[in-house]
């Protein structure tokens, strides 16, 4: 019986595979490098600092779950460049730490991987680019159809809600999302 694949071309394609696995993890943790020196430049300076010169984004937040060991660099908007390399702050809601609701959504793969270990009761923490620094508790989690948040964008408190699809070891898209909770804790 004929061989349909030699050993030696079989062993190019997996190097091949291998050597492309390597490259998106490399290029993800290149990109994290970066973020988080464009973090923390526009913290010192208090200027917008992009990660890289053709970015559509910049960091706004660093998002930390210290209990869990947690951390992100949240960027400005949820284009699909953004939430290729970070959380991104979804336009139209509060920024962390102002009345009203901030909201932060991510891929459930990646960098919101993390949500399935925060506790109702757990602390996140936000320090924004501008230097200042906020403490929320999670208070809830729930899971929503798309269309159908749940989120109210003229609540009165200091909230935050991070957000990401479900469920979260799903291997293809779906029309339900899970949202996690948190009030403010400033002040307490």
């Amino acid at each position: 019986m004929p061989r349909l694949v030699s050993p030696p071309v079989l062993a190019l394609i997996g190097f091949m595979l291998l050597g492309d696995g390597a490259y998106i993890h490399a290029k993800a943790w290149l990109a994290q490098m970066l973020l988080e020196r464009a973090f923390d430049r526009s913290v010192a300076t208090g200027k917008v600092i992009k990660p890289w010169s053709w970015a559509d984004t910049w960091p706004i937040a660093r998002i930390e779950v210290k209990r869990i060991g947690a951390s992100a660099i949240v960027l400005e908007g949820t284009s699909g460049q953004a939430l290729a390399f970070g959380p991104g702050h979804i336009p139209q809601t509060a920024d962390a730490g102002e009345r009203g609701v901030a909201v932060y959504a991510a891929h459930r793969d990646t960098h919101f991987r993390f949500l399935r270990n925060v506790s109702v009761g757990d602390v996140i923490e936000i320090t924004r680019r501008d230097g200042k620094h906020f403490r929320y508790r999670a208070d809830y989690s729930t899971v929503v159809d798309a269309d159908a948040s749940g989120i109210d964008p003229s609540a009165q408190g200091v909230e935050l809600v991070l957000t990401t699809c479900w469920p979260f070891d799903a291997i293809t898209p779906g029309p339900e999302r899970y949202v996690l909770h948190a009030s403010s804790i400033e002040g307490e």
